[in-house]
């Protein structure tokens, strides 16, 4: 039943209707400026599992797969596939609720206990994602009277995290110790001081200088917080991160990352730390008292994961190699490789239609890439990220850059 008022508007469904349509073609001129600008970003369909050797729906042959965080293989692994069917079984599909409700499982606590053993932490708290992981630890750990020191290519998650919560912020620049410490001593005022940076940075794939952040942060009383999406299960002697290929697991207060890459690749994030910040998170942390809990399979091939790696670090040792094959035989063709050392392996091209029309021509060769650009990355810097997996055979790498470099030489690229 309408309202006295609004049934005496004789125009109100005119009106309504030339609302939508003026939303309408707001949006179609938005879309039509990112196709002009070549950033436009299509979905490729794929029909089959995750894994090194892909069906793509429109063709009739076996894909290679450069471009899934599959680091270790492990989507596909039977014991995590099976690991995820019995925890199906026995836990149902999902909880129908937060954590706090009637959300929690013991598979759910023993998840939080391992990942906790594995980083050497005191405690560990779960989430749908690490992006909510992100989102939910500024806002209930930091106050007004606080700050937080945040590296300018953070992820986007740490970024919507810190924009979330009250204390005073700096940036920094881009691994620029000079910097973070000119902007540690503009800080001692405040209470606690955050630094906060991703252990691996998923655009470049370099490595954050976590010795000479750890040393800044003793030497002015700050706390260092990393973000290990793209370093938990494969970084360091036995998969720990970037704290642990860099000597500083100690040091570092708090780490975030994600189940979702290397640690069976479904869905999932967490926080692992001193157990009175966890407890806190529990508390105040708004994506974990509103989000439903993590699905029983997930928790169930996320724990299998971690088996594997406690186990052996024989998947993750493994990847080196291969990565150093694909980086040497890539620049040795002309490319320009950004980062170092790291899985993740741009393909530096600049141009945004350029890097796109390059991942075509490449899937037309059987190998799936995808090209970043703006806004993913900066302007300028468009690219096709590569990412090499444990599960990748030396045949694979070197057919990925056989047609990187045909691809190459049809756009000059590469002479």
């Amino acid at each position: 039943m309408l309202v006295p008022w609004l049934a005496r508007c004789p125009l109100r469904l005119v009106r309504a209707q030339s609302t939508v349509a003026h939303l309408r073609a707001v949006i179609e001129d938005e879309l039509g400026k990112i196709k002009e600008a070549g950033t436009w970003k299509s979905e490729r369909i794929i029909t089959s599992k995750q894994g090194p050797h892909i069906k793509v729906e429109g063709r009739n042959t076996g894909i290679l797969n450069f471009c899934a965080n599959n680091y270790l293989g492990l989507s596909s692994h039977p014991e995590v596939i099976h690991a995820a069917h019995n925890a199906l079984e026995e836990f149902g599909a999902g909880l129908s609720s937060v954590r706090f409700i009637c959300g929690t499982q013991n598979i759910h606590k023993s998840l939080e206990e391992k990942i906790a053993r594995f980083h050497h932490r005191e405690d560990a708290i779960l989430y749908i994602s690490c992006f909510d992981a992100n989102a939910g630890i500024f806002e209930a750990l930091l106050t007004p009277e606080d700050a937080v020191l945040s590296d300018e290519l953070n992820h986007a998650s740490i970024i919507d995290g810190i924009r979330l919560c009250k204390a005073n912020k700096y940036r920094y620049k881009h691994m620029d110790m000079v910097d973070l410490e000119a902007k540690l001593k503009d800080t001692q005022k405040h209470r606690l001081r955050l630094i906060a940076t991703d252990g691996v940075f998923s655009m470049d794939g370099d490595i954050a200088p976590l010795q000479e952040i750890c040393a800044l942060a003793k030497c002015y009383n700050a706390l260092v917080f990393i973000d290990e999406c793209h370093a938990t299960g494969f970084m360091g002697p036995n998969g720990r991160g970037t704290d642990e290929l860099l000597g500083v697991m100690d040091q570092v207060a708090i780490v975030n990352s994600t189940l979702g890459k290397a640690l069976g690749g479904a869905a999932g994030g967490y926080t692992t730390g001193p157990k009175p910040l966890i407890d806190l998170l529990r508390q105040r942390s708004r994506p974990y008292l509103f989000s439903n809990s993590l699905p029983p399979a997930v928790v169930g091939s996320a724990s299998k994961a971690l088996d594997l790696l406690m186990e052996s670090n024989a998947i993750a040792q493994s990847m080196t190699a291969k990565t150093t094959r694909f980086r040497t035989k890539m620049t040795a063709a002309g490319f320009t490789i950004s980062g170092n050392d790291h899985p993740i392996s741009p393909v530096m091209l600049g141009d945004a239609r350029l890097a796109s029309q390059m991942a075509d021509d490449m899937l037309e060769r059987g190998i799936y890439v995808i090209g970043f650009s703006f806004p993913v990355v900066p302007k300028g810097k468009a690219r096709i990220r590569v990412q090499i997996s444990a599960a990748h055979s030396n045949e694979d790498i070197d057919r990925c850059v056989e047609a990187f470099t045909e691809v190459g030489r049809k756009h000059g690229v590469v002479s």
